[in-house]
C-alpha cells in the first residue's frame, strides 16, 4: 500500500492550485437575514385563503349540471338526484337539514326514462329495501309497486316465490292525474308505516322538464 504523501501549499499535479482547508462559507452579506417563524405562518394562511374557496365551489358545482337535479323541502331537507351518462340509472341522495345522507334510492331506467325497479339504502348504506314497478300496456302508467325486504327473505310457500313486503295499488282520474296510492302490507302483525312509511315511486322523472301530455281519453269534468 503506497504511503499516503502529505501536501502542503499546493496540490499534487496542480501546482497552481492551493488547499484552503475545506469548504468556506461565503461572506455574510448584511442584507440577508434569517425568515421569521411568524413570517412563514403567514405566507401558509395566505396560501390557504386561495385554496379554500377552491374547494368551497366544487362542492357547490357538484349540485349542478345537466345529470343534477335537487329538490328542497320546506323543513330543509332535501334530495339530490344524479343521473348516469347513459340516462339508465338514477341515484337520489336524502338528506337531512344539516345534511346528513339518509337515504339513498337507486332506480334502473328503461329507455323512456320510467324506473323498473329500484334498491333502498339507509345512511350507511346498507341495503333495506327493493322495488319492482309495474306499468299499463295501453298508456305506459304506474299501476303497482311491490316492496320487497332485503335483510330477510319471504318466500310463498304455494308458489316457492320471493314474497312483498309491502304493494303500492295506484290509480287515476279522468284528467289522468295519479291518486295517492292504495297500500297493501303484507307483513303480519305491523301497520304499512312500520315496514316503509312512503311509497318509493317517483312522481315523475326529475330530468323530464317537458310538460305531461294531455290523456287523450280526458273528459272535462261534469262533461258527456
Amino acid at each position: 500500500m503506497a504511503a499516503m504523501v502529505q501536501i502542503k501549499g499546493a496540490v499534487a499535479e496542480f501546482p497552481n492550485h492551493v488547499l484552503t482547508g475545506g469548504l468556506q462559507c461565503p461572506p455574510c452579506d448584511p442584507t440577508l437575514r434569517t425568515m421569521n417563524p411568524l413570517t412563514i405562518w403567514k405566507a401558509l394562511f395566505l396560501s390557504l385563503l386561495f385554496i379554500l374557496p377552491c374547494h368551497g365551489q366544487d362542492a357547490k358545482d357538484s349540485e349542478q349540471g345537466d345529470n343534477v337535479r335537487v329538490m328542497r323541502r320546506e323543513d330543509g331537507s332535501r334530495d339530490v338526484f344524479r343521473r348516469s351518462p347513459d340516462s339508465r340509472t338514477l341515484t337520489k341522495n336524502t338528506t337531512s337539514a344539516d345534511g346528513v345522507i339518509t337515504m339513498v334510492t337507486i332506480y334502473r331506467m328503461d329507455v323512456n326514462g320510467n324506473p323498473t325497479g329500484c334498491k333502498i339504502y339507509d345512511g350507511q348504506h346498507n341495503e333495506l329495501y327493493k322495488s319492482s314497478y309495474g306499468y299499463r300496456k295501453i298508456d305506459g302508467q304506474l299501476v303497482e309497486e311491490r316492496m320487497f325486504d332485503s335483510r330477510v327473505k319471504r318466500i310463498d310457500p304455494n308458489t316457492g316465490k320471493e314474497m312483498p313486503v309491502r304493494r303500492f295499488i295506484y290509480t287515476y282520474d279522468a284528467q289522468g292525474k295519479r291518486s295517492a296510492p292504495i297500500s297493501i302490507t303484507l307483513t303480519p302483525g305491523k301497520t304499512a308505516e312500520e315496514v316503509y312509511g312512503a311509497p318509493s315511486a317517483l312522481e315523475k322523472n326529475p330530468f323530464d322538464d317537458k310538460p305531461a301530455p294531455a290523456n287523450p281519453n280526458a273528459k272535462p269534468v261534469g262533461g258527456r
